[in-house]
């Protein structure tokens, strides 16, 4: 079975494109994504349409599978429209590397569809209870966090499922794939910054959830390369993708995108700007202003050459597992997790850079530059961008061989 991708003439650098060419509308609609809450049904068509969600989608199931370098570039260039848009979009096409390489084929064949119409946001910590039944699974309790579930086909969900032991009761994780239908979105999203997400609560009642769309987390080397779903897709990609440093990179695409953007808002303003005092000269005449923007252009170069070349490693790591038996070992992944974390951070040092600079006309309501520093520090605060975890992560896998306990793992969103 298989299932035609929309266009068949598209490519990388077509899609691509498509992305560049709608940063400007992206940039008009930011306040509408803001006061809404939520990615606005006028831009979900439109990425719907020009195929954002299926840059990772294997070919089997309607996908464009244009890879990894493809997918970050476009991420980028969303970033550099609206902040909240691309997070979204990231954390949505994204995850189709997720679902379809550990997955079971059941599941796939089930979700896919006959359409391949797939956008499945996540939340990985086990945070809802399930109970083993026959078949599968009851589960109740709640997600939260859950990014661009507003315009969801399925969810990912993690799952505690809770066993009889020989000490007693224990919960074991698990992530499960959902459909729509499955549950309800509670709208409790109400933060300074990235408004746009619609990063809301995800409500499951006495569900039932069938064994084959659940599977352990894939999060060590030993749980990905026994996932259901490998050797499904033969594109290396799939068959030795890892999890989290891919999660990761979402995040650091997005965030260098939201930097770029900044800088194309500060630029125009130190052109625009007159100096409050004599001479009275543009801000872009003065070498205090030019070394400003110089310093955050650097910063920013360096940090998309960083991502750029993550994406490329990636590739790399999983076309050697194929080719050569190299694994795609746990260090590796720490490592490609811990660079994604300082392009991140990066990306942000820029911003707050071009902000503190920009005078105090810069944090007035309503100001996109006020905007991109808001929602680049919610997007901060994420769990992922956390780099002093990430050099502990590395550091501990490559003297002990091992990575953090399997209840901080748990733990950890995604």
């Amino acid at each position: 079975m298989s299932i035609p991708v929309p266009d068949p003439d598209l490519t990388p650098e077509g899609i691509i494109q498509r992305a560049r060419d709608m940063v400007p509308v992206l940039r008009e609609r930011q306040e509408l994504c803001e006061a809404q809450g939520r990615l606005p049904e006028e831009t979900n068509d439109q990425f719907v349409k020009a195929g954002f969600y299926r840059i990772l989608q294997p070919r089997r199931f309607g996908g464009y599978e244009f890879g990894l370098p493809t997918f970050v570039r476009v991420m980028m260039e969303i970033g550099r429209g609206c902040p909240s848009s691309a997070w979204v979009l990231a954390l949505t096409a994204g995850h189709a590397h997720m679902f379809s390489a550990f997955f079971p084929e059941k599941a796939q064949l089930e979700v896919y569809g006959t359409t391949g119409e797939f956008r499945g946001p996540s939340s990985t910590p086990p945070r809802v209870t399930a109970t083993p039944v026959d078949g599968g699974f009851r589960a109740s309790g709640a997600w939260e966090y859950a990014s661009g579930i507003d315009i969801s086909t399925h969810f990912i969900g993690g799952i505690g499922v809770v066993r009889e032991g020989p000490d007693g009761p224990r919960s074991e994780p698990r992530m499960a794939v959902l459909n729509r239908a499955d549950y309800t979105i509670v709208d409790d999203w109400d933060v300074v910054g990235m408004r746009g997400t619609g990063s809301r609560r995800v409500v499951v009642a006495d569900v039932f959830i069938p064994d084959y769309r659940t599977i352990a987390p894939p999060r060590d080397a030993v749980n990905a390369r026994n996932a259901p779903g490998r050797g499904l897709h033969p594109n290396p990609f799939y068959v030795a993708g890892r999890l989290t440093s891919i999660m990761l990179l979402e995040m650091a695409a997005v965030a260098v995108g939201v930097a770029r953007g900044a800088l194309d808002i500060y630029e125009a303003d130190l052109c625009a700007r007159k100096m409050a005092y004599p001479p009275y000269s543009s801000r872009s005449e003065l070498p205090e202003y030019q070394r400003h923007y110089g310093d955050a252009w650097a910063t920013i170069r360096v940090a998309e050459a960083a991502v750029l070349k993550i994406a490329d490693d990636y590739v790399a790591c999983c076309q050697r597992e194929v080719d050569e038996g190299v694994p795609f070992s746990d260090e590796m992944d720490s490592q490609l997790q811990l660079l994604e974390q300082y392009a991140t951070k990066m990306a942000s040092d820029a911003v707050d850079l071009m902000f503190k600079t920009s005078g105090t006309s810069a944090a007035k309501t309503g100001s996109r530059l006020q905007r991109y520093f808001r929602d680049m520090s919610v997007l901060m605060t994420h769990m992922a961008a956390q780099i002093d975890r990430g050099a502990e992560a590395v550091g501990r896998v490559h003297f002990t061989g091992q990575l953090a306990p399997a209840a901080v793992l748990a733990r950890t969103p995604l």
